[in-house]
């Protein structure tokens, strides 16, 4: 995407190309990760759109990802759904993985709600528990906003002080006490994969304060917080990654905890949406 034309101008190509598919404006933008596709089923939909019909938009690799941008209304509230989202692993650059965030803001989303599936480097979390991310390290080696500024889109320097929102944590908290859904706190490591880590290296990321460990959401953050947007992100734990106990990974157990999480997850997510405070301050 660097040197083939200005952001800005991809952003607006993209955004043109979703309105006249019948796409409007969404109060928020969601993302749906490894398994959790199935929330868009809860989706009033309007409009349906392949990534590949979207300009400049990236088109995920990864098995369990769909590849669509669903428009309608959830709960109420007009939301444009991402089923599927790409990873830096997959060979795009961090301004790629991060594009389809910068077209959610242009067609007038300023909250974002993304999930994704992680690995749990907290010995005191289980498989299956879901986790509201507070904070997280970048160890990717990259960054989406590396380059020349628009100041249109985003300052230059972004305040990192508050990368996930307080408010809508607090607010999922409570939805979470009402619903008997319990949820999980902590901060998020993110790695460029594809590998899994290594027993040295799970030890590493716990000793530096991680509880949790994935392959994408930092690119999606960076460019969330660089647009204005705010920013609410699930993890749901699929297996345990704690050195001294470490067993091979196996890829349909993972996506079977995601997929059994994904109930509890869809009635948050649903949840948090229809309690978005209007625009304008009304509701």
């Amino acid at each position: 995407m660097d040197g083939d034309g200005n952001l800005r101008d991809k952003i607006r190509e993209a955004v043109g190309a979703l309105r006249r598919e019948g796409v409007g404006e969404p109060e928020a933008g969601i993302i749906l990760g490894t398994g959790l596709g199935p929330l868009a089923g809860k989706i009033d939909a309007r409009a349906v759109v392949p990534y590949e019909r979207i300009p400049h938009f990236p088109v995920s690799t990864v098995e369990s990802h769909d590849g669509q941008l669903v428009f309608g209304s959830l709960a109420g509230r007009s939301v444009a759904v991402m089923k599927g989202r790409v990873h830096f692993y997959e060979g795009y650059t961090m301004k790629e993985v991060a594009f389809p965030v910068r077209v959610l803001r242009g067609l007038g989303a300023d909250v974002l709600v993304t999930s994704s599936a992680v690995g749990g480097l907290n010995p005191l979390h289980r498989a299956g528990d879901i986790l509201l991310v507070t904070d997280h390290v970048n160890l990717m080696g990259d960054n989406p906003l590396i380059g020349p500024n628009d100041d249109e889109l985003g300052p230059r320097f972004p305040d990192m002080s508050e990368p996930y929102d307080r408010t809508l944590l607090a607010l999922t908290e409570q939805i979470s006490v009402d619903e008997k859904i319990p949820v999980r706190k902590g901060i998020f490591v993110g790695v460029a994969g594809p590998n899994l880590e290594t027993a040295a290296e799970y030890r590493f990321l716990r000793s530096i304060g991680a509880d949790v460990v994935g392959m994408s959401l930092v690119p999606e953050n960076l460019a969330a917080v660089h647009g204005g947007m705010r920013h609410l992100a699930f993890a749901v734990i699929t297996d345990a990654c704690l050195p001294d106990a470490l067993e091979p990974v196996d890829i349909r157990r993972i996506l079977q905890v995601a997929a059994e999480a994904e109930p509890k997850l869809a009635r948050l997510v649903e949840r948090v949406i229809e309690e978005l405070p209007r625009r304008g301050g009304v509701g």
